[in-house]
């Protein structure tokens, strides 16, 4: 039987995620993506470890997680950079991880003539974000504006008489556009991070490290295209021009005399642009290929 990492005496590094809400998902398949497995969760196990790296997961509410990470009881956590900036605890955000993008937004009703930062002058606000929310004001020089603290259905604040507007996290904007609100300032774009305490151990410092290679890898892949191609080796030059790649496009030479096959990796942002490019230089027999991993 293969040994454990607790009775190879290697302390494993302590990670804490959400165990449940919109950020769970995505951290347990980036988790997943890198290729690091942990034994069933029986009976809503708030613990879990890895059977193939010496990582342990901590399911934890998601505003909890920053204390929790601070006071040393988790080594690291996923959690919304809004969280991390609102909960204001002495921790570090070592990677942004790209997804649960969303911002933080004051939002009024639709029906009110104000429309910009200087309108919210006097206002009353409700918000589950009260600190980040009075820096932005502050910031901003808004005058007079009062915070009201809510923990939930911020969006029928303004519905209910219990405030003049609101600051609430937007993703497709279909909440605000159902309670009839219409944003008009953006106080923080957000997405999860991976977050850190300051005193890791030298050794716990070397599993992130291991950890932030797999996690960099399987990032680098979700916005790229493997792309081969064939073509007459006297467009190769324009080809190669065309193609961004990492460094330069790989070139095979085909059995067919005076052809090349092309290999390289463009961004996925780019992708149909590249594409069109590289049909009109003379590229045929173009094939795409999604990338699992990509180690730059």
């Amino acid at each position: 039987m293969q040994a454990t990492f607790a009775e190879n005496n290697v302390e494993p590094l302590r990670l804490a995620i959400q165990k449940s809400g919109r950020l769970k998902e995505g951290s347990s398949e980036l988790i997943r993506e890198c290729g690091i497995h942990f034994q069933n969760r029986g009976n809503n196990s708030l613990k879990v470890s890895a059977s193939n790296f010496p990582l342990e997961l901590l399911y934890l509410r998601d505003d909890d997680i920053p204390g929790c990470v601070a006071d040393k009881a988790a080594d690291i956590g996923i959690v919304g950079l809004n969280v991390v900036e609102e909960k204001q605890k002495q921790i570090r955000v070592v990677e942004k991880l790209g997804f649960a993008k969303c911002r933080l937004s004051i939002a009024l009703p639709k029906a009110s003539s104000r429309k910009s930062i200087e309108d919210l002058n006097g206002l009353h606000l409700a918000t589950t974000y009260p600190n980040l929310l009075r820096k932005f004001l502050d910031e901003n020089n808004v005058r007079g504006a009062t915070i009201h603290e809510i923990s939930g259905s911020v969006e029928i604040a303004p519905s209910i008489g219990l405030a003049e507007g609101i600051c609430d996290l937007v993703s497709s904007g279909s909440t605000l556009i159902a309670n009839r609100l219409k944003e008009v300032a953006v106080v923080l774009e957000s997405e999860a991070v991976l977050i850190a305490h300051e005193d890791l151990s030298d050794e716990k410092v070397k599993i992130l490290e291991k950890l932030l290679f797999r996690i960099r890898a399987v990032r680098n892949a979700l916005d790229r295209k493997y792309i081969l191609l064939n073509t007459r080796n006297e467009d190769i030059d324009k080809i190669s021009e065309i193609l961004p790649g990492l460094e330069s496009p790989t070139i095979i030479p085909l059995r067919e005399e005076g052809w090349s096959a092309l290999h390289s990796v463009v961004y996925e942002d780019k992708f149909w642009e590249v594409i069109d490019k590289l049909k009109d230089a003379g590229a045929e027999g173009i094939l795409v290929v999604s990338i699992d991993k990509l180690i730059d």
